[in-house]
């Protein structure tokens, strides 16, 4: 333990060595103005995080924190207290989304906040069209623009800021280390907010080892409808389908969830699998195939989409418009920070092969208005199997940090040491 915590404690200051930090404004007219614009007053868990996060980027050392807030705790509202604090000392903020969707859907959210509070913002990703992108990117050379929202299209060679010292990534699980660590290139000596819903293992251990300062949520602001979550074995799926129909008639959304993309797809990259689970999982669903079945036989007459990773950044944007009028087959790229409040049935298919906190994230996309929400896992592993304790362990309980321990006894720190 004392070498890794020196071999991290190394690291953090190679990678800064030779840079100058920010010691930003954290009592300017855009927080003030900002912190009026919110619609709601933020909770105690939250002022206490934005008081951490001002006083670490207010210091004259580089902040390296991690934002823990638990699906619907408020997190991109604590975030943006910080790009405010940006604008105040005059220079540019980042915030990085894994997914189109999601950055776009923090351009609607936060952007007129921003603009009331004076803040020049921008938003750029991989479908941004070719005129409009040459004004972002001049924007952010000269420092016009002070906030740009945006998905790896930001780590681009092409993209230049004129002083970025802010960079905020988003379910930072999402993103290797190559990647956040080239958006931290972008603007050598700028602090770093990760923001993560559910502490995966290998995070939740660099949090213990020191690695990261730390800031948590624990409580949600309005707590929602809520979700209960069924274990059901594949012979039990009507049961599913049944909750899908009843959704959708009243007026409601639905999505259905699959491990792959397409069913030439082999399965083995999918998360947390021994090989012999591999050879004994004789057929695996795809979004593809699902949503051709789902619309023929199981259910007929509903409008059933496709969405998934491969497609088209605008078709994507369309996929999730239609969506909000009817049901949906996936694969996880829904799994971040999308935000239907009309969306109350989930059914994620073979869901034993997937992750603990994937299935927490996917979980909570449904619940979020004022319906309840309701989530069927369809697995097929045996009773006992470390497969079925993980899904009985979401059955039991909805909160991350304890799903996130559960994790990390089940499947240890991965190869820290």
């Amino acid at each position: 333990l004392l070498c890794l915590q020196v071999a991290l404690l190394t690291r953090q200051s190679v990678e800064l060595e030779g840079v100058t930090p920010t010691a930003h404004v954290t009592d300017g007219p855009h927080l003030d103005a900002l912190a009026a614009a919110l619609p709601f007053s933020l909770t105690a868990e939250q002022c206490q995080a934005v008081d951490q996060i001002l006083a670490d980027m207010a210091a004259p050392h580089v902040m390296n924190r991690l934002l823990l807030g638990d699906v619907g705790t408020g997190k991109t509202a604590v975030a943006a207290m910080a790009l405010a604090a940006a604008a105040d000392t005059g220079t540019q903020a980042a915030m990085m989304a894994p997914t189109s969707v999601l950055a776009a859907q923090y351009a609607q959210k936060l952007g007129p906040l921003l603009d009331a509070a004076g803040v020049t913002w921008c938003l750029l990703t991989g479908s941004t069209p070719p005129d409009e992108r040459a004004r972002v990117h001049e924007g952010i050379a000269s420092g016009a623009i002070s906030v740009t929202f945006g998905t790896t299209a930001l780590i681009s060679d092409s993209v230049s800021f004129s002083d970025l010292t802010l960079a905020v990534i988003d379910e930072q699980h999402r993103f290797g280390v190559d990647q956040r660590a080239a958006l931290r290139r972008k603007g050598p000596g700028a602090d770093m907010l990760a923001m993560t819903a559910t502490p995966i293992p290998r995070t939740l251990a660099l949090s213990v080892y020191g690695d990261v300062s730390l800031s948590q949520i624990r409580h949600r602001p309005r707590a929602g409808a809520g979700v209960s979550t069924k274990v059901v074995t594949p012979d039990s799926l009507d049961l599913a389908w049944g909750a899908v129909r009843d959704a959708v008639a009243a007026g409601q959304q639905a999505y259905v969830i699959c491990p792959l993309v397409d069913d030439a797809d082999d399965g083995s990259e999918l998360e947390d699998v021994p090989e012999q689970a591999i050879c004994a999982a004789k057929f695996l669903h795809s979004a593809t195939h699902t949503s051709e079945t789902l619309a023929a036989s199981v259910l007929p007459g509903l409008a059933v989409g496709l969405l998934h990773g491969r497609m088209g950044a605008g078709e994507k944007d369309e996929a999730m418009a239609a969506f909000r009028k009817g049901a949906t087959v996936s694969t996880t790229v829904v799994e971040v920070g999308v935000d239907v409040p009309n969306a109350t049935v989930m059914v994620v298919l073979d869901a034993d092969r997937f992750g603990l906190a994937t299935l927490h994230q996917l979980r909570g996309r449904v619940g979020r208005g004022d319906l309840a929400g309701t989530v069927f896992l369809i697995a097929a592993a045996k009773r006992g199997s470390v497969a079925r304790r993980r899904l009985q362990a979401l059955e039991a309980t909805s909160d991350g940090f304890e799903l996130a321990e559960l994790d990390l006894k089940l499947r240890h720190e991965g190869d820290v040491l």
